[in-house]
This record gives structure tokens, C-alpha cells and sequence, in this order.
């Protein structure tokens, strides 16, 4: 067995805070690309990292507001906020290395306590600790705007964010005087995949990247379209054979009784919604969400594959939909109500919720991520491009591109390719995430190596670390950490030989 590759079996979920998005391309809901949640938390395990907000120091660079054009408003600039953690550099004189985290779909703030490879490892490397903030996220919004902004929103893409983070890391590098500290990128999701192109691009910016949970494959048919839901599947039939086969039942039944006299205001009281029902798809699509976040996030300790089928098996009778009912109670506790719930995650044009707006201004421009529903445990739902097009008109007035992303960074062909010229970079993920399917799962070179474990979940490597982390979890961390070692003692030999 390879001894990057690591495949220890630990019968233990957790569980993270995400955010949600709606998929443009079918009524269903799927999971965000991200690190974190708003509203659930990742438990009350003790950290035992060396993380303390008061080590913080934020600043605000003035930042090109497009580096691809030569138009006089293309050198208007907006400040992006980036903060950094001096505690444990070794200074600029040592050539002490510098760690630097790519913020992604959300503000920077909620990022810092959870983020655990930077803090966690820092003392060891010496490494300065650098996060970035992504454009039109948190406070790096052009001109201050809080809503989408016609006259700036074209400036909004993955290239620009990549652009911005090159010009301040050497804007940084000439400030502290640091022109030999090698520069290591981290970040997790859409991040993990900022970091492996950030490599790619900019390999003389960044020695090494740490691509957590980035699923830089699942791009223009690279991907089977039913992967992800293929995976959730797996998870739930993995925790329980017969809560797997009631969820699969269910769909059949929430139609037939949908479809009798009364039957939505019966489905509506037996579920306790919030609101009645509209149609049968409204209660199916909250199911079908809620069983995706359980999987994607599914992470010790709160393990919410396994509520959700504890609370499914547990539920006497043979009433299938009183079964799927105690699978919610189970995972969200005793609610209110449940399903149609005023949802202020959820993006519209409308929204003031900048984040989730931003998401889906991107999804409808280059991150289309075509992402259906096979023969799994729910009923088909195929990946529409027409419909995610109409879609993205419809909310935001844009047409979606969905080749740019292999177009501009790859993907194709990726181990014949990237084998060539590509180097320094880990794909780290967890088997349990159903966006590992569109990850890099194999070695492509001796430097462009994949490190995964079979129980764990979405960058759950990146997180801090905690008293109760399970040993596999452990051992990944370890092995990531001794790459990047590798990376740094060939560097440092490199120098010495050049100096």
C-alpha cells in the first residue's frame, strides 16, 4: 500500500457548518462548496491547537480591481482585507517559510477559528501565517457594495481572486523583507481548488499547495453527473442496510399519498412543515438536501449519517413516513417545524446575504458543476444544462460558461498532463464526501500526490485539531505535514547550492 495513500477504517461521522446554495440546474438542493456552516457547529471537542484570536492582525490591501485588462477603470482599486499571525516566524533573516490560506466563498472571519493546518503547524515550521480574503466575500467588496453591483460584477471570478492573492503575497514578501521564505498554499472546497490552481499558475509565487476537498474534476463531463449523489448513497447504505431501503422507499410513498384528496395538507401535518406544502418536490427536495449535507459533512463526533438512520431504524411501526420523520428529528432535534421554513441561506437576487449571492453568481458564470441524480437510493433527477442556463438568465442575466474551468486550468486528461509540468501539490479528501468523487484519488507524480482516507469527510484534514480526532485522521495529517517537509528541504538545499 502506498504510504501516502491511507485507507483506515474508523466507524465514526462528524459533523461541520456549511452553507447552502440552490443548484440551478434542477430543483433539488445540494450541499455549497464549503468549509463551513452557519448554524450547526462542529461539536464540543477540546481543540488542542495553539490558535488564539488575540495573535490576529488584520490589514486592508489596495488591490487591482482587474489585472487583465489596461482600461484606466481596470486600475481602480478596493481594499481587501487580509489578516496575519506573527507568533511563530522565525523572521525573514532564517527564510522561515510562510503558510498562506486562501479564503473562499464566505467572509474571512468565520474561517480563522476552524482553519487548523496553519496555526496547528505553524510552531513547528516557524511559518508565518498569512489568510486571504476572496474578492466580493466578508469585507473585500468593491466599492463597499452589499448587493450585486452590474458596473463591478464582471470582475467577479476565480481568476481575479488568483491574481490578487499573487500580487499581495509579493506585495508581502517585499514589505517583510522575506524574498527567500517559501510560500505554501492552503485552502479547502472551492479554496482546495484555488490552492491546486494557485500552484499551477503561479508556481513561482508558491512553492507547494494543500488542496483539501477540491474537486477540480467534476468540471464539463470529466465526472459522471450522478457521482456525488452516488456517494451519498454509499454512505447511508454503509451506516444501515434497512435505513438505506426505507429512504429509497419513501419517494414512491410521498408521491402516492401526494397525489390523494388532501394528501399534501396530510403530508404537511404529518411532517409538521412550516407552511403547507405546495407540491410533493417541495417536501422531496428538503429530504434530499438534508441527506447530501448529512454525508458531505458527515464527521465525528456528532455523526449525522448516523442520527439520521438511528432515528429512521429506531422508529416503530412500519409507517415509512413516520420512519423518514424521526430521521429529521433525530438529525435537527425537535424543530418548530421543518421544510418550508423562511430559508435566509437560500440566494436570490433579492438577498442581503452577500455570500450566498456571491456563490451564485459564480456557479452561474464559471464554477458549473453539473451535478444530477442517477439510479441511487432517490428517484433520477438528471443535470439539465438548459434548465441550469434558463436558470442563471433568470437570477442573475448571465449565460453560464461551463467549459472555461478546463478550459483556463485543466482537467482533462489530468495524469497525462499535469505528470509533465506540474508539481508540489497534495490532494487531500475524505471517501465519506461526495465531492471526493470529482477529487484526484491517485498519485500523478512523485510531487502531485493524493492522500485520502476512506472514513473521512469534507476538509476535515484543514480543521483544527481536536482531543477526540480519530487516529486515521491523525495519521493523514502527519503525512500531509511530512510532504510538505520534503517540499521544504529540497527548497532550502536548493537555496544553499544557489546562495
Amino acid at each position: 500500500m502506498n504510504s501516502r495513500t491511507l485507507l483506515f477504517r474508523f466507524t465514526h461521522f462528524s459533523l461541520v457548518v456549511l452553507l447552502t446554495s440552490v443548484s440551478a440546474a434542477s430543483s433539488h438542493k445540494i450541499p455549497r462548496l464549503s468549509v463551513l456552516h452557519e448554524t450547526i457547529t462542529r461539536g464540543t471537542s477540546k481543540t488542542i491547537s495553539t490558535f488564539d484570536p488575540k495573535d490576529l492582525e488584520t490589514f486592508f490591501y489596495p488591490q487591482t480591481l482587474d489585472h487583465f485588462n489596461y482600461q484606466p477603470e481596470s486600475y481602480t482599486t478596493f481594499k481587501q482585507r487580509y489578516v496575519i499571525n506573527y507568533k511563530h516566524w522565525g523572521g525573514a533573516n532564517e527564510s522561515a517559510p510562510i503558510f498562506v490560506y486562501l479564503g473562499a466563498e464566505a467572509p474571512i472571519d468565520g474561517q480563522l477559528p476552524i482553519i487548523g493546518f496553519l496555526p496547528d503547524n505553524a510552531p513547528h515550521f516557524k511559518a508565518l501565517q498569512v489568510y486571504i480574503e476572496h474578492r466580493f466575500y466578508g469585507e473585500s467588496i468593491p466599492f463597499g457594495t452589499t448587493k450585486s453591483n452590474e458596473s463591478t460584477q464582471g470582475y467577479f471570478n476565480s481568476a481575479q481572486a488568483l491574481a490578487d492573492s499573487a500580487e499581495l503575497i509579493i506585495y508581502l514578501k517585499k514589505k517583510l523583507c522575506a524574498h527567500n521564505s517559501p510560500i505554501i498554499i492552503s485552502g479547502g472546497s472551492y479554496g482546495g481548488m484555488l490552492a491546486a490552481w494557485f500552484r499551477l499558475k503561479y508556481p513561482h509565487v508558491a512553492l507547494g499547495a494543500l488542496a483539501s476537498s477540491a474537486p477540480i474534476l467534476y468540471f464539463d463531463d470529466i465526472t459522471p453527473h450522478d457521482a456525488y449523489f452516488v456517494v451519498v448513497t454509499k454512505d447511508f447504505k454503509e451506516a444501515s442496510k434497512s435505513c438505506y431501503k426505507t429512504i429509497r422507499k419513501s419517494w414512491s410513498v410521498i408521491d402516492r399519498v401526494a397525489s390523494q384528496p388532501n394528501g399534501l395538507a396530510y403530508l404537511s401535518e404529518k411532517f409538521n412543515t412550516c407552511g403547507p406544502l405546495s407540491d410533493a418536490a417541495e417536501l422531496k427536495d428538503f429530504l434530499i438536501y438534508t441527506y447530501a449535507v448529512a454525508a458531505q459533512y458527515d464527521r465525528p463526533p456528532s455523526y449525522p449519517v448516523a442520527q439520521i438512520c438511528g432515528g429512521i431504524d429506531g422508529a416503530k411501526g412500519n409507517d415509512v413516513l413516520g420512519k423518514i420523520y424521526a430521521g429529521l428529528v433525530a438529525y435537527y432535534g425537535n424543530q418548530t417545524c421543518f421544510v418550508n421554513q423562511i430559508d435566509a441561506s437560500t440566494p436570490s437576487a433579492d438577498d442581503s446575504n452577500v455570500a450566498d449571492l456571491g456563490w451564485g453568481w459564480q456557479a452561474c458564470t464559471e464554477m458549473v458543476i453539473p451535478i444530477g441524480i442517477g439510479g441511487t437510493m432517490f428517484q433520477p433527477q438528471p443535470f439539465n444544462l438548459e434548465q441550469y442556463i434558463m436558470g442563471c438568465q433568470s437570477k442573475y442575466g448571465v449565460l453560464p460558461r461551463p467549459n472555461w474551468v478546463t478550459t483556463y486550468y485543466g482537467g482533462h486528461d489530468i495524469k497525462l498532463v499535469l505528470r509533465r509540468f506540474a508539481s508540489n501539490i497534495i490532494f487531500a479528501n475524505g471517501l465519506r464526501d461526495p465531492y471526493s468523487s470529482g477529487g484526484v484519488l491517485e498519485d500523478l507524480s512523485d510531487t502531485l500526490l493524493a492522500v485520502y482516507t476512506a472514513d473521512g469527510s469534507h476538509c476535515l484534514d484543514l480543521l483544527i485539531a481536536t482531543e477526540t480526532d480519530p487516529q486515521w485522521l491523525i495519521e493523514q495529517r502527519k503525512v500531509e505535514v511530512k510532504i510538505v517537509e520534503g517540499w521544504l528541504k529540497t527548497y532550502y538545499a536548493d537555496l544553499r547550492a544557489l546562495t
